[in-house]
């Protein structure tokens, strides 16, 4: 076992306070990873104040992770002492069910064990995140982040990036095709940097014209704001494919009007309930497809890092002190943030 600090919540109405635990001893298949950053996650929030229900306390929120290797138990092969590494939204899974045996942990039958907030399958105990001087995970659940990235904006990759990244893979964006990103936020700004690095033409789509210009700088080719009919008219069954990062219930039907005939729109961002509800004619006519997508297995998360390594990729972040994450807690939801908070844990040692 390993003494762990970070900053913890002990109910859903508490705020972030400092918190020692313990780590489980370093095993035979386990890495132990010093965090060097850890990115902040609006469903950090979402999970600490139970708005999704199940929450556990004590709870150290955090699972997007960069840290460095210094310690690697006798069976490990993927990575060594020294190397910087990442840990994600998961560290295990069944591994022998359809979803895992096809390198889909995220999809596991049996559930995957989320970094925190979940149970650890071995021992019961519950798993604490990335707010925290160092993590314990199983190997196949790090990937390997190359030290050309810088590494403090290289955190949200593990969520962000391959929340967006896998969508974009799967349906197979690339030349000559002309993608949207609806929205433009912590999800969205990765979906235009990794759309535009795949060859697509894209296109911004958003309800603030305001943010246009950010949304080029970003790589988009061109903005189109949704609450512009005559907009919306021009871009008509005009995508290939929508990626929609929006993370609250909202009127989906006017983009429908945007896909070509057997196109896709893939959710991202939402879970809860749409509302207004899609209308089943905005699927029939055209044969149109509403589709959803979760993170990406360890395989592809991996293959996600390594294309940005190869395109120079991370978020546009901005570094905080632990000691004021309560602060950037308060900020992000007021979407006050261009486009995701990334916590130095070098501040930790000075943290009271």
């Amino acid at each position: 076992m390993s003494l762990a600090r970070g900053y913890a919540v002990t109910d859903n109405t508490a705020p972030l306070k400092p918190f020692s635990f313990e780590r489980r001893a370093v095993g035979p298949d386990d890495i132990r990873i010093d965090i060097l950053y850890s990115g902040i996650c609006h469903s950090d929030l979402h999970q600490a104040r139970d708005d999704w229900g199940g929450a556990q306390f004590p709870m150290v929120p955090g699972h997007e992770i960069i840290g460095r290797v210094v310690e690697v138990g006798a069976n490990v092969t993927r990575l060594k002492v020294g190397d910087i590494a990442g840990v994600g939204c998961m560290v295990d899974s069944c591994r022998t069910c359809d979803a895992c045996e096809h390198d889909l942990e995220q999809y596991c039958e049996q559930g995957p064990t989320w970094t925190y907030n979940s149970r650890e399958r071995v021992s019961g105990e519950l798993t604490q995140g990335g707010y925290s001087d160092h993590v314990v995970v199983e190997q196949r659940f790090v990937v390997k982040v190359s030290e050309t990235l810088d590494l403090k904006a290289a955190a949200p990759l593990l969520c962000a990036g391959i929340t967006t990244y896998s969508p974009l893979r799967h349906w197979k964006v690339g030349p000559g095709q002309k993608v949207g990103v609806i929205g433009l936020g912590g999800l969205g700004h990765m979906g235009v940097k990794f759309a535009k690095a795949m060859g697509a033409t894209v296109v911004m789509i958003t309800t603030s014209p305001e943010k246009g210009a950010d949304a080029k700088r970003l790589g988009a080719d061109d903005v189109l704001v949704s609450r512009d009919p005559a907009q919306m008219k021009a871009h008509a069954n005009s995508f290939d494919f929508l990626l929609n990062t929006v993370p609250v219930g909202h009127d989906t039907n006017p983009y429908m009007s945007l896909l070509k005939r057997d196109s896709t729109m893939c959710m991202v961002g939402v879970i809860t309930e749409m509302d207004p509800p899609l209308t089943g004619g905005n699927l029939i006519f055209g044969r149109k497809s509403v589709a959803g997508s979760g993170i990406g297995g360890m395989a592809e998360t991996q293959e996600m890092l390594d294309f940005c390594a190869k395109h120079n990729i991370v978020s546009d972040v901005e570094v905080i002190d632990i000691k004021d994450v309560n602060e950037a807690w308060d900020r992000m939801q007021k979407n006050d943030v261009r486009y995701r908070f990334v916590i130095d844990m070098a501040t930790l040692k000075n943290a009271a």
